[in-house]
């Protein structure tokens, strides 16, 4: 593969989106996090919930911040990269960014100063207020992107006007079919991510033997939000493979590493697709089960990628791994979140080491789960950058060179690598000091010694504690 400058500005944009997306991933659960936490204790007076809301605040404020500037380039490229891209579709794109910093970042903006700096200063109300505010808006800033990214995944509400591409029903472009399904799937993605963060770090807690309260709130909470949820993703999960078969036949076919039309189709559960030669090493398959998955029925007739012209075929191996790695992770944070309730229904939870382990090591899963459906997604589009009407090779800037984008590129790579070297340095020192770490003496959180009264859990007229000894 040479590396010319098509080739290079896609690995680009996909370096940048893919430590972007991890944020905004993160940062959308615990917003909505942060605001339940909030309203519980408004509701109950439980000191403890502020303990545990103070602390993921920090966590919130850096992985905000460091969204804000992972993202801030991703926009640069549309210009210096994608300028093609940018002059065909602007009339739909520039829109739709422009509504996510009129919705989302207006109510961001305006509402964070006030979670951190506003506690004392605004009524209890006011400030749970703020914290749903800004949970919302980091939902609206998902909407706006997913719009984007969905019209370009199925291309609807538009007509084709001197060469550029003009919106003519913003209904279908914003609230069409594939949004009403995507946007959700990407939203509980987000909510599953921070779900599993919660829930390994309260094991975290749990397995130091300190903030034994607070770890058993984000312990229990957590993995009470990802029972509830992930059943719900699973059937969006579905809906979604349902839209790709329908609109984007040739990605579902390499997913499937279906290579040839079939009848009734198997499904491949695990294989190394050789694109080379148009097959399957070492393929474990299941007869007729490919049919059942795509179209309901045992007999029904599979599309392969025989039937598209080779240019008009998306690569294999990633959308085929990626989605296999994607639905993994779905099953590991299923199984965590099931038997981790069962164990907290028998009052055993906290006593399974092993399982303690087990849900502590899965923190990533939510990640990974979120990366690989969105390569599956990207890369299962191409050769089309908006699906059937513009395809990837023309829409980069003309006038690049593989010297200009292979020197911004290697620029990216160090900046990123010093942001996300300090920011994550400085999330994993804020886990590793817990919760109420900065606290004042006297205030009934957990200062630099460790030393506070026990109480126990779920009484409000408590210094609640429970952190019997700290690392230093």
């Amino acid at each position: 593969m040479a590396l010319d400058p098509v080739i290079l500005s896609r690995i680009q944009f996909a370096f940048v989106i893919s430590f972007h997306i991890i944020f905004p991933a993160f940062t959308i659960g615990l917003a909505a996090w942060l605001a339940t936490i909030e309203g519980a204790r408004l509701f109950t007076g439980n000191t403890l919930y502020r303990r545990v809301f103070d602390f993921w605040l920090k966590v919130f404020a850096v992985s905000f911040g460091m969204g804000v500037v992972t993202g801030i380039v991703m926009a640069f490229q549309f210009g210096t990269n994608w300028s093609v891209l940018a002059a065909k579709t602007g009339s739909i794109q520039g829109p739709l960014l422009g509504y996510e910093g009129f919705t989302a970042f207006l109510l961001e903006a305006t509402f964070f100063g006030v979670m951190l700096l506003g506690r004392e200063r605004v009524s209890p109300r006011f400030y749970f207020f703020a914290c749903c505010m800004v949970s919302l808006g980091t939902m609206f800033s998902s909407f706006w992107i997913l719009a984007n990214n969905s019209w370009m995944q199925v291309p609807l509400g538009h007509t084709i006007v001197e060469g550029k591409i003009i919106p003519a029903d913003w209904q279908q472009i914003v609230l069409g079919p594939v949004m009403m399904v995507r946007w959700p799937h990407m939203l509980l993605a987000a909510f599953l991510t921070t779900g599993m963060c919660v829930a390994a770090s309260g094991a975290w807690y749990t397995l130091r033997d300190v903030h034994r309260d607070e770890g058993r709130v984000m312990l229990h909470w957590g993995l009470a939000l990802v029972a509830l949820i992930i059943p719900v993703q699973l059937y969006f999960g579905h809906l979604t493979g349902l839209y790709v078969l329908k609109h984007q036949p040739a990605k579902f076919a390499a997913i499937e590493a279906r290579w040839e039309n079939e009848q009734p189709a198997s499904e491949v559960l695990l294989a190394i697709p050789d694109e080379a030669s148009e097959r399957n090493l070492f393929a474990i398959t299941v007869p007729k089960l490919g049919s059942m998955i795509a179209s309901g029925n045992w007999t029904a007739a599979e599309v392969g990628l025989e039937s598209f012209p080779k240019e008009d075929r998306p690569p294999v191996v990633i959308p085929f791994f990626g989605f296999r790695i994607m639905v993994g992770m779905g099953l590991v944070m299923l199984a965590v979140s099931w038997f981790g309730n069962l164990l907290r229904w028998r009052g055993t939870l906290e006593t399974k080491r092993w399982f303690l382990w087990g849900t502590f090591l899965s923190f990533p899963s939510g990640f990974v789960a979120v990366l690989t459906g969105w390569f599956t997604a990207e890369v299962g589009r191409q050769p089309w950058v908006v699906y059937g009407l513009l395809r990837t090779k023309d829409a980069v800037t003309p006038s690049l060179t593989t010297g200009d984008v292979a020197f911004s590129l290697a620029g990216y790579m160090v900046v990123y690598a010093v942001v996300y070297s300090f920011g994550l340095h400085y999330i994993y020192c804020l886990l590793r000091d817990g919760p109420g770490a900065d606290a004042k003496p006297g205030s009934g959180v957990t200062g630099a010694t460790g030393k506070r009264p026990l109480a126990f859990a779920g009484h409000p007229d408590t210094a609640t504690g429970g952190s019997r000894r700290q690392e230093p």
